[in-house]
């Protein structure tokens, strides 16, 4: 499997903070608005239309490296105790 990098280029936040913010919108049940109100207190400064923007330019990349990564995870169908 191949993994595709994401290009932040000419955005106006860094990386981190972008990734951030999608991980946030969609791994938990958190409106936009919410997401920019958690971004706010961490002193970082963004409006629901850009994380709207991020979502949909960035989601479906992250999407695909997570389930890549838990498939690569999986060895078998059986919970084992170490």
């Amino acid at each position: 499997m191949s993994s595709t990098t994401i290009s932040y280029k000419n955005h106006r936040f860094p990386p981190h903070i972008i990734s951030h913010a999608v991980w946030l919108y969609f791994r938990f049940p958190l409106s936009l608005r919410l997401v920019e109100e958690m971004l706010l207190e961490r002193g970082i400064v963004v409006s629901y239309e850009t994380m709207r923007r991020r979502g949909r330019k960035f989601g479906a990349a992250y999407a695909k490296q997570l389930r890549e990564r838990s498939l690569r995870g999986k060895i078998s169908g059986t919970w084992t105790r170490s």
